[in-house]
């Protein structure tokens, strides 16, 4: 049976050319390392607008369905809006003025106890993010650790978990778990803020960023302020938690630790205890909410976990 795709009835490419705008509320960037050469001919956020970005984005959208964010829109809806809507909302991305809605709060309970809290955005502003995510991910994801599995393009828990059996396989047999403890509630926006502007140039897409990050929290109708933290559950948090967490990477590997790091949790595997338990530079390497769990003795063999849900954890869990 041949298939027929519905394409949109509007132009995505349907709107003026962008106008100067002020820099109200404008971080002070750092001069980005990159060659200006390397950036899109017109310009990054020109890229993010672009049709086939966005295209593609709708598409990822629409596959990852999900539920709506505080103004009840749903992804069945997002094609009538954008018809009516995109034109404008093109014009505010290239002015520089679009300003995102709070994302909407859900509590999910943690298999161990606790809540993990999640900010589900807007479908429209996951649209945009995920535009947003395809147009940075090529410029970040080059200098990212190859021991980094988290929410990245072509790596996964299986990778990670292989990776930890081959470090357990050489004789690290102790593994190190740092907990970020709420990682994501204390992201600092300034230093994340300061890390994305050494290589990108367009102060557009930093503002928009910087909006996205303090779009502020409705929980029962009341929208709280936010001056930290990034919330989980929009497409572009997990990018930006990588940027952030990218310096501890290079701490470990300057160290030459053997490691795995999914998002925030990240276990290092040393031969034996002695060689972390009690060490100051610990502590002083992941700084505030971070700390080393005891030491863990794993062993060669696949083993059941014991109740818990942490990746890592799952190479082995007997006792030696």
């Amino acid at each position: 049976m041949r298939r027929h795709t519905r394409q949109l009835a509007f132009d995505w490419g349907a709107a003026g050319a962008a106008q100067p705008s002020p820099d109200e509320g404008l971080e002070a960037c750092a001069a980005p390392s990159r060659p200006a050469a390397l950036a899109p001919a017109a310009g990054w956020m020109e890229a993010v607008v672009a049709a086939a970005n966005m295209r593609r984005a709708l598409k990822q959208v629409k596959s990852n369905k999900g539920s709506g964010g505080v103004d009840g829109m749903t992804v069945h809806e997002l094609d009538g809006y954008l018809r009516q809507h995109w034109p404008r909302l093109r014009q505010e991305l290239l002015d520089g003025t679009y300003q995102p809605q709070p994302v909407r709060r859900v509590d999910i309970p943690k298999p161990g106890g606790g809540v993990r809290q999640l900010g589900i955005p807007t479908v429209l502003d996951r649209l945009l993010q995920q535009a947003l995510l395809q147009v940075l991910s090529p410029l970040y994801e080059p200098m990212f650790s190859p021991h980094s599995y988290g929410f990245r393009p072509g790596k996964s828990a299986h990778q990670a978990l292989a990776a930890a059996r081959a470090h357990v396989a050489a004789g690290h047999t102790w593994v190190v778990d740092l907990d970020l403890e709420k990682f994501f509630d204390r992201v600092n926006h300034d230093v994340l803020m300061g890390k994305l502007a050494k290589r990108l140039d367009d102060r557009r897409v930093l503002r928009l960023i910087r909006r996205y990050l303090q779009a502020g929290v409705m929980l029962q109708g009341v929208v709280m302020e936010r001056h930290e933290g990034t919330p989980q559950g929009g497409p572009l948090s997990p990018l930006l938690a990588n940027i952030l967490l990218h310096d501890l990477d290079q701490e470990l590997e300057r160290r030459g630790h053997r490691f795995c790091r999914y998002a925030d949790d990240c276990n290092i595997y040393v031969r034996r205890p002695g060689l972390v338990r009690g060490s100051p530079g610990v502590r002083s390497m992941t700084g505030r909410g971070c700390g080393a769990r005891r030491a863990v003795p794993l062993c060669n063999r696949r083993c059941p976990t014991r109740g818990s849900n942490n990746w890592a954890t799952t190479v082995c869990t007997n006792d030696t």
